[in-house]
């Protein structure tokens, strides 16, 4: 039945903004052996074409899969047929064909709020044949070829272009040969594609449960119905319309509308012929009818900053760390030996790219006998002073050292050497920048509608809105995405206690409380449990860290655990200790005859180092902004400066609870970090002076990894208190911190801090009864690192003299600011 025109004579549509509508299909294609003849002139009525040529007409209507042939050779041209033109309409005399846009459609689409532009525009079926209508700005001409079928469609004005042809069905496919000025382009009609994302892909971003959100939103290179091109698709359910600007439409949007997918808020097109490489936006009619141009969400690769256009990306990266992904997972974490080095890539050797690093970085990396590195936000972000902490492409490494396969290069690196990767995650807060997330689609989307909860006082950006579950699924994904796609062993989470606290920086009256009176923010408590849920079940081996300053109940317990405070654990696998790093670095900036009045500084964080399971963090942010370096920390003169970094490297390492050195401590670097420099490594050129000085500490570091990971006593029981013993705590007086740690088998390792310029000869200490011997296996006062040289150089044997409460002692030289380590001989 031949479905009845439209009022304003525009075909009704076909219904494709719901996903899956199917067009009227065309009949099977006719046998090979019947040959389209000649088509019939322009103007001729039915009655006056002869019967011969009427079959020979129909048979060629109904000739579907033929190969399109070259436009440049003799096909049969069919001018649009002539015919009255209702009154009223908008053509180049006033008046819309047949086969036209009706003044409705015709002004949404000029005004770029049409939510259906492949209802209109393309191929449909209407009375007398099949309607042709194409959108094409500063054309001269418009032709349809379909088998052996021209057909030059009628300049209607304003870029539209449309003709009736006597088809009997919409062909399965056609192309376009649109006419510039000096130049002819064959392509593919846009608008006769089906939409190229699926139904369940829908649903579930619907729901908010789309675990692979980046393979369904965003710009995907593919095969769609037989044509290559891009699907792009965003999330924009307040816009009026979305159209689609890029490098290859000199960024006029206007012919390029987007369709909307009914009420999940996704827009979508499929635009032939566009592949890798191309720059894009998207263009949103706003709700109060301004436009705005903005980047990609989901980019998963960006223009270099300053520029800030997206950038079509399909990845070719063969992974080679197979081996490394097959056991990463043999032992948890909290079991394991970790220890991490901090690096700001694009200052730890400027000028470097992806894969250059990719040359330095992983044997640096491993000669020092980190597991880890830990990479500062990789995410792209348009100001590098924000150290990537203030993320604008949430799905793209930044561009400023290379393409997202350069990173992976990079990745793959450090695992076949051996090394962990672990990447700065910011999901608290994204920029106002008017190209990104902010308002995206002219309302608050991403960020919270209340400004009191969207405002992040301390940044001066916006906080997400974690109630809403399509922003929840954008976050959640784009943690398992850094993880699946990238191989990323782990997510450190930034400034998770300004997520956690709806009084975070603020005062009364700038906040609300919730629904139970209190101040935690239910919402984010919850995104960030589904967060980690998901992480750990997709992805086994991978860590996730929270860098949480406060004392909330259960950072890393397990979601499904209700503690005291009545809510389940946060799950993460590990958190920073900020308690211990504040107690013990405000101890060791003591001179050490005033270090007995902050003794317990140092033994208080025993008080709580079983809460959680926690990683002990020197990162980037004490190093910077008037804190001074590592070493500018430490009292005395030069001498005593290293010695005291020297020993309190020991004792961190020996502590209960995993390590985190910032890139450039490890050598005793005097300067506070900047990004703009990095780390200065000409402190480790020979022909320096204090060359060895520098060198020296960092031989420390790579031995106190090398026998940290010896050491199963220093990291099987992390998280276990039977794995920790004080021998004494109190030594107040004597600046003397001794304690044991205990491997799964019962194995003790010893560890004792002298944080004082003395040396002391005969130091008594109690220890177990059942050792016979214990042989010094680390001196931080040995002469290679730069000190002294006071050794215990000889096993040590217990006597059965009582002291510290056990029954048998031994008497040792402790050196001056140093840390030593025994275990049993």
């Amino acid at each position: 039945m031949t479905p009845r025109p439209r009022p304003d004579d525009t075909p009704k549509k076909t219904g494709a903004k719901k996903t899956g509508a199917k067009r009227t299909s065309a009949k099977k294609p006719a046998p090979e052996d019947k040959k389209p003849a000649e088509l019939p002139t322009a103007g001729r009525t039915a009655d006056e074409t002869p019967a011969d040529e009427g079959a020979a007409n129909e048979r060629a209507a109904d000739e579907k899969a033929v190969k399109v042939r070259d436009p440049a050779g003799p096909v049969p041209a069919l001018p649009v047929p002539a015919g009255p033109v209702p009154a009223g309409s908008h053509g180049p005399t006033g008046a819309t064909p047949p086969a036209g846009v009706g003044p409705a459609d015709r002004q949404r689409l000029l005004d770029g709020t049409h939510h259906d532009p492949h209802g209109v525009l393309g191929a449909h079926p209407a009375p007398g044949g099949v309607a042709f209508r194409a959108f094409r700005p500063y054309a001269l001409g418009v032709t349809v070829v379909t088998g052996e079928l021209r057909a030059e469609l009628r300049d209607d004005g304003d870029g539209f272009f449309s003709g009736l042809l006597p088809l009997r069905a919409v062909p399965d496919s056609y192309r376009l040969l649109v006419a510039y000025e000096g130049t002819v382009l064959e392509t593919e009609d846009a608008y006769r594609f089906l939409p190229a994302i699926g139904e369940l892909d829908l649903h579930l971003i619907g729901e908010g449960r789309h675990e692979e959100l980046w393979r369904a939103l965003g710009a995907e290179p593919m095969e769609h119905q037989g044509v290559a091109g891009t699907r792009f698709t965003v999330w924009a359910p307040n816009a009026r319309g979305v159209r689609l600007a890029g490098g290859f439409n000199f960024w006029d949007g206007t012919g390029h509308p987007m369709r909307s997918l009914g009420s999940t808020g996704v827009w979508e097109l499929f635009v032939p012929a566009i592949g890798e490489g191309e720059l894009y936006k998207f263009d949103i009619a706003r709700p109060d009818g301004s436009r705005t141009l903005r980047a990609d969400p989901m980019a998963r690769r960006t223009e270099t900053p300053p520029a800030t256009s997206s950038v079509v990306h399909a990845s070719h990266h063969e992974w080679h760390d197979t081996e490394w992904m097959a056991r990463r997972a043999d032992r948890p974490v909290h079991e394991a030996p970790f220890s991490v080095y901090e690096v700001h890539l694009p200052s730890w050797r400027p000028g470097l790219t992806y894969r250059q690093l990719a040359d330095q970085l992983p044997a640096y990396v491993r000669d020092l006998g980190f597991t880890h590195v830990e990479l500062m936000p990789v995410a792209e972000h348009p100001f590098g002073g924000s150290w990537g902490y203030q993320v604008t492409g949430f799905y793209a490494p930044t561009a400023r050292l290379g393409t997202p396969d350069d990173f992976k290069y990079l990745v793959d690196a450090l695992h076949r050497a051996g090394v962990g990767v672990l990447m700065d995650w910011v999901p608290a807060h994204f920029p106002r920048d008017e190209w990104a997330l902010a308002e995206f689609d002219g309302r608050p989307l991403y960020e919270h509608a209340d400004p009191l909860r969207a405002d992040h006082p301390d940044w001066g950006t916006l906080e997400f809105d974690y109630g809403r579950r399509e922003v929840r699924n954008f976050l959640v994904a784009n943690a398992t995405y850094w993880c699946e796609e990238f191989h990323i062993d782990g997510l450190r989470v930034d400034a998770v206690a300004s997520m956690l606290y709806l009084d975070y920086s603020r005062e009364p009256g700038q906040w609300v409380p919730n629904e139970h009176g209190g101040r935690e923010n239910l919402d984010a408590v919850a995104f960030l449990q589904e967060m980690n849920a998901t992480v750990y079940r997709r992805n086994p081996g991978v860590v996730t860290v929270a860098e949480e300053s406060t004392a909330w109940d259960g950072v890393t317990r397990a979601t499904d655990h209700i503690g005291p405070g009545g809510f389940g654990g946060l799950g993460f696998g590990l958190k920073w200790n900020m308690g211990w790093m504040h107690d013990s670095l405000d101890y060791v900036s003591h001179d050490p005859v005033h270090r007995k009045y902050h003794h317990d500084e140092m033994t208080f964080s025993m008080v709580y180092a079983y809460s959680e399971n926690y990683v002990l963090p020197i990162s980037h942010d004490e190093v910077v902004h008037g804190k001074r370096s590592l070493v500018s920390k430490m009292p005395g003169d030069w001498w005593q400066q290293r010695a005291n970094l020297r020993a309190y490297l020991a004792f961190m390492w020996a502590h209960p609870g995993k390590q985190l050195l910032f890139m450039g401590q490890e050598f005793a670097q005097g300067a506070e970090w900047s990004e703009a420099h990095g780390p200065d490594w000409w402190l480790l050129d020979p022909a320096y002076g204090a060359e060895p000085d520098h060198r020296g500490v960092r031989d420390l570091v790579r031995d106190l990894n090398t026998r940290y990971r010896g050491e199963p006593a220093l990291w099987e029981r992390d998280t276990d208190p039977s794995g920790f013993a004080w021998i004494t705590g109190d030594s107040a007086d004597d600046n003397v911190f001794a304690f044991l740690r205990h491997a799964a088998d019962g194995t003790p390792l010893l560890a004792v801090s002298h944080l004082s310029p003395a040396v002391r000869h005969g130091y008594r200490l109690g220890v177990p009864e059942d050792i016979p011997a214990w042989h010094e296996i680390l001196n931080t006062d040995t002469a290679r690192y730069g000190g002294s040289d006071v050794t215990n150089p000889d096993p040590v044997k217990p006597e059965p003299t009582g002291w510290h409460g056990r029954a048998a002692s031994i008497q040792l030289t402790l050196p001056p600011l140093a840390t030593v380590w025994l275990r049993p001989a």
